[in-house]
């Protein structure tokens, strides 16, 4: 007899949603990847509990939920550290953890990052639409309704046979700060702005505004000796590009960003640290350093 446990959800915090690996192959058909923005968390999360690397997760946002749980299973926590509790007392993360029928899941104060990552032992039951799970800034109320959640919503996972404890070694655990350091390759348009212009751009750091998500993050300068060029046919984006607006304003689009833009492309972050920019919340600050093809891994051999 199959048994499943359910997750009640008493609040939901600023933004929780299921996520997975995101929509991979459609890009050309104007849908976004998409996906856990903190991919490597997600799957550290899904290993702890002895699930498949592209299992559904829950990412929690900067404040989290409050969960009602029924039947038992097994949870574990990675990436920021929001002070998860369970029935009032200090959750550990990185490690599996036991969880039974009325335990109350919480969370607390920030302590560092941006996005928690909730994994839970077992088949989730949430719709899937082109074979992911993933809410979407742009298509979760009609083809994911399970992915996002109100109060009073419920989340249904099939349980499977526990798994012996996991635990993440301290040492490899990612550490986040309020400065993140990420590195850049030349992006198409990159010889079309001045010496100048570059050189102030990787001269300083940058704030994340309030008016960022998970579409990109909008940073709190204008670059000098920019003019912008109007001309500039819609051409394709991917997660990391880092576009510059006609008024002068430096964006990096994330998991959920469209596919073109118009605007242009300075540079791309490096796939290696996009995990690490998913952890950068409002306030934090980026500081940017331009790295080659061979240095970043990307060149490619004859």
């Amino acid at each position: 007899m199959t048994k499943t446990t359910t997750f009640h959800f008493k609040k939901i915090g600023l933004l929780t949603q299921v996520q997975d690996m995101g929509r991979i192959g459609y890009q050309a058909f104007g849908v976004p990847v998409g996906g856990a923005m903190d991919k490597a968390s997600a799957q550290t999360a899904n290993w702890i509990v002895g699930n498949p690397p592209n299992n559904p997760v829950l990412e929690i946002t900067l404040l989290g939920p409050q969960i009602e749980i029924k039947g038992n299973g097994q949870i574990a926590i990675t990436g920021a550290d929001l002070s998860p509790q369970i029935d009032g007392k200090s959750m550990p993360m990185f490690e599996t953890v036991q969880v039974s029928s009325t335990s109350v899941l919480s969370f607390g104060k920030i302590k560092n990052g941006c996005r928690a990552y909730l994994a839970i032992r077992g088949d989730w039951i949430v719709k899937k639409w082109l074979g992911s799970c993933s809410a979407s800034s742009n298509n979760s109320a009609g083809l994911t309704p399970d992915s996002n959640f109100q109060k009073g919503s419920i989340l249904t996972v099939k349980t499977k046979l526990p798994i012996p404890k996991r635990t993440l070694p301290a040492e490899v655990c990612p550490v986040h700060s309020d400065l993140c350091k990420v590195r850049m390759v030349e992006g198409p348009e990159f010889e079309k702005f001045s010496a100048r212009m570059v050189g102030f751009f990787f001269s300083r750091s940058y704030k994340v505004t309030p008016d960022s998500n998970r579409m990109g993050y909008r940073l709190n300068a204008e670059v000098v000796d920019f003019k912008p060029d109007r001309e500039i046919i819609s051409s394709a984006t991917i997660p990391g590009t880092i576009q510059i607006t006609n008024a002068g304003q430096p964006i990096i689009l994330m998991a959920d960003a469209q596919t073109t833009g118009g605007y242009l492309r300075l540079a791309n972050v490096i796939s290696a640290d996009m995990d690490k920019l998913a952890q950068v919340k409002p306030g934090d600050e980026i500081w940017f350093s331009l790295v080659s093809l061979e240095e970043a891994g990307l060149a490619f051999s004859p």
